[in-house]
C-alpha cells in the first residue's frame, strides 16, 4: 500500500489533519475552520488555501514543518 504523502493534491484535509494532528496547530494559527469541518474529508489544501486567500505554497511548508518534514 502506498504511503499517504503530505504533499499530495489530492490528499483531504480530514486525512491529512488524522496522519499529522500537529498539523492542526497550522490551520487554527491563520484562524481556518477547518478543523472538524464538515467538508474536511472532500477539501485539499488547495481548496482551504483559495478559500482563505493563503499562498499554497507556504501553507504547505508550514504543514510539512509542524509535519516534521521540512
Amino acid at each position: 500500500m502506498a504511503r499517504i504523502r503530505i504533499d499530495d493534491p489530492d490528499l483531504p484535509l480530514a486525512d491529512l489533519m488524522t496522519e499529522w494532528p500537529q498539523t492542526i496547530s497550522v490551520f487554527l494559527r491563520h484562524g481556518m475552520l477547518c478543523v472538524g469541518c464538515l467538508v474536511s474529508p472532500i477539501h485539499t489544501v488547495s481548496d482551504a488555501c483559495a478559500a482563505y486567500h493563503l499562498d499554497e505554497e507556504l501553507f504547505l511548508w508550514e504543514l510539512m514543518r509542524a509535519a516534521g518534514l521540512a
